[in-house]
């Protein structure tokens, strides 16, 4: 009975021991299986856009008993492995990516072993890089993920690299700054003028032979003997033409000849054929209107400073100053074509007038000060200076005077593209005395050059720049016609060495300009200065030698009109032979003004030898309406071409191109449609007007079926790019 109860118990025994499952694996008696995440936050930080980045964490088993971990995630985020395995006491490692795109982003890991569920939080922001470019050559841009930046760095020595210089060739790199060699233009050809332009590289112009006195000679260039002079084509005008009689040249001399029928006695023009004579009369066909080349909205109303250029054209491309009623002002650029450049705004939002454009940049008038803009890409500003300029300002102090003023006149270029400008300021705000100062710019950062000695007085000026010689400056209010060519022998404030005009220091100080007063002072004449070729035509008063001797006064007695010179514009020969003015005309014998119509406006042309008048010729489109006169140039083969207006009986206003020669008006075309002109441009064989039509501020341009003569003086500004320097 006893042996029996023992067996009992034993099977009790084992069927206890038996049932007893205290841990996951049933090989390890009494331990536990499970496990934790280290970490409750998995954070990938700033990543880049389109990059991935691998991030590990440990996961932690609880027991002594191994456990096998399910891993799961939502992109952007993603487990490399999905099955960890955790050994029992010990650690396994869960590899996560975060594949960035460009925004903060979160998601979530869900971690599984058996009844055991874990979440793990995950967070990453996505950045989109910048576009790290360069601001200059010689530098490398690379975007910092940390601060988010552009981060610049200059170029190894000796990199290769583009000079921003055409004239420049074969760079390198040099203490981040990229030093070309200079490039050699020569084509070894004595006909033409070799030069290099900064935006253009080598340009080649034909040399420009000295003009003869002959009407009937022309200087042409042989490669092998230089310039001389040569016949033009027989009956080509050398005067007035007319199918009674006509001057015309003959074997090199020009002589007076009674035309035969059939004689070409009017050129033909954009708009009309040629006029022959018939019956001693000019018979022309009907003339049309012109066409225009292109026509373009220039999306507000143009601004300019009165008496200042609407339009400028340099190297094919024309600048308008435009306001919009709500959407500011800005600088605009197009190609000759018609197409639009660009449209810079001004910083501000206000006003800006033209002032003059070169390779260098387009100068416009800002609010006290002067500004440069890009003439190609987007037009940025390049610089902006201040027209605060005062003895302290010699020395780098800051002028405790009001801000100059300058203007249309006022500035002129020299060939490097520097600014000259006579500035002129008061002592106290918009009180007298007035006080001036001629400055130098540099024309890449419109930094002080050099600059003259502050002077008594002020007010309107006119400068002429000369590139052999220097700049002749002209100041109505006193009479006087100066000229500078280079600092005078005594040291400015900071010890810098003095240079020729036009140069810098070496030192980058600010030279001394001389204002050297010429004899010849002319008082009491119009705000116009022109120079070609050793002569000065000055205030429309008189001609002066450029050395400031011989004062020729021009003749605007002769005649039965009385006369009132017209300040601008003055227009001077290539030769200097002969001066061109306008002036408002009035009939009247018994001093009376007149008025309307009875009003008109003329054009004399002048000898530089004794003033006399060679000829004069009404303008006006209409000899019995009144009108306005509004630009005028000269052309190829002795041609004024002129701009003006008629105000028709109903109110409107209708424009012609006008072409006058020897006293004649040899023709002229109408522009379509009713306009209202604000103001026009002669450029190459093109006359670019900016107008309104119907209500829209347009830009059109029209043949001139001719070419704008390029030397002397032969616009309101000297050239078309307003730079008032006179051409060789």
């Amino acid at each position: 009975m006893s042996r029996i109860r023992a067996r009992w118990w034993l099977l009790l025994l084992l069927v206890l021991v038996g049932g007893c499952r205290c841990g996951d694996d049933p090989n390890v008696g009494g331990a536990s299986a499970s496990f934790r995440p280290q970490v409750e936050v998995v954070d990938f930080g700033r990543v880049l856009e389109g990059t991935q980045v691998r991030r590990s964490l440990t996961l932690v088993a609880t027991g002594r008993a191994g456990v096998t971990v399910d891993a799961v995630t939502d992109a952007p985020f993603f487990v490399v492995v999905s099955q960890i395995v955790v050994a029992g006491s010990g650690t396994g490692t869960v590899d996560i990516l975060f594949s960035a795109g460009s925004t903060p982003v979160e998601g979530e890991l869900v971690l599984t072993a058996g009844r055991t569920t874990a979440n793990v939080k995950l967070t990453g922001v996505g950045v989109r890089p910048l576009a790290c470019i360069p601001r200059s050559e010689c530098h490398d841009s690379r975007f910092d993920l940390d601060s988010g930046l552009c981060i610049e760095s200059p170029q190894a020595d000796g990199a290769s690299c583009i000079p921003n210089s055409r004239c420049q060739e074969n760079g390198r790199c040099q203490a981040g700054v990229c030093v070309g060699q200079p490039r050699t233009c020569n084509d070894d050809n004595p006909c033409t003028v070799d030069s290099c332009s900064p935006t253009q590289g080598c340009v080649t112009a034909s040399v420009a032979c000295p003009v003869p006195s002959n009407p009937c000679k022309v200087g042409v260039c042989d490669r092998n003997s230089g310039c001389q002079e040569v016949d033009v084509a027989d009956f080509s005008p050398c005067g007035a033409v007319s199918c009674k009689a006509a001057r015309v040249c003959l074997g090199g001399t020009c002589r007076s000849v009674t035309p035969p029928d059939g004689f070409v006695c009017a050129p033909a023009t954009p708009c009309q054929d040629e006029g022959k004579c018939s019956a001693g009369e000019c018979m022309r066909p009907d003339a049309g209107d012109l066409e225009s080349v292109f026509s373009a909205e220039l999306g507000g109303m143009p601004v300019a400073e009165d008496g200042g250029p609407v339009l400028l054209v340099d190297d094919g491309t024309v600048y308008a100053s435009v306001c919009g009623e709500d959407a500011g002002c800005w600088l605009a650029a197009y190609t000759e074509s018609g197409l639009l450049r660009y449209e810079s705004p001004y910083e501000d939002g206000g006003a800006r007038t033209l002032l003059a454009a070169s390779d260098a940049g387009v100068v416009v008038l800002a609010p006290e000060a002067l500004e440069a803009y890009a003439p190609r890409g987007v037009g940025e500003l390049r610089w902006r200076t201040s027209l605060a300029f005062a003895d302290t300002a010699l020395d780098g102090g800051t002028p405790e005077v009001v801000p100059g003023t300058t203007g249309a006149g006022r500035v002129a270029l020299t060939k490097e593209g520097d600014v000259l400008t006579y500035v002129t300021w008061s002592d106290d705000a918009g009180t007298e005395p007035l006080r001036s100062r001629l400055v130098l710019l540099s024309a890449d950062a419109g930094v002080p050059l050099a600059m003259g000695p502050e002077e008594d007085g002020g007010g309107a000026a006119r400068l002429a720049v000369d590139d052999a010689r220097g700049a002749y400056l002209y100041t109505p209010w006193d009479g006087r016609l100066a000229f500078t060519d280079q600092a005078p022998a005594a040291p400015v404030t900071d010890g810098g060495t003095l240079m020729t005009f036009g140069d810098a220091l070496e030192d980058g100080g600010i030279a001394a300009l001389s204002i050297e007063p010429l004899d010849a002072g002319v008082p009491g004449g119009a705000l116009s200065l022109a120079l070609a070729s050793g002569r000065l035509l000055v205030g429309t008063q008189a001609f002066v030698d450029t050395d400031g001797g011989v004062l020729t006064a021009l003749d605007w007695d002769a005649g039965t009109r009385t006369l009132s010179p017209l300040a601008e514009p003055v227009l001077m020969s290539p030769g200097g032979a002969t001066g061109h003015a306008f002036a408002f005309a009035c009939d009247h014998s018994d001093g009376t003004p007149c008025a309307g119509a009875e009003l008109r406006t003329v054009l004399r042309s002048f000898s530089s030898d004794d003033g006399q008048f060679l000829s004069e010729v009404d303008v006006l489109p209409s000899p019995v309406l009144p009108g306005a006169f509004h630009e005028a140039a000269l052309l190829e083969q002795n041609t004024v071409g002129v701009l003006a207006d008629a105000e028709l009986p109903n109110g409107q206003r209708q424009a012609w191109l006008e072409w006058i020669a020897f006293g004649d008006k040899l023709n002229q075309c109408s522009l379509p449609g009713r306009v209202e002109v604000a103001g026009a441009v002669f450029a190459g064989d093109l006359l670019h007007v900016a107008l309104r039509r119907d209500g829209i501020w347009m830009l059109e341009s029209y043949p001139l079926g001719g070419r704008t003569e390029s030397r002397g003086w032969p616009q309101r500004n000297a050239s078309p790019a307003g730079t008032r320097r006179a051409a060789p």
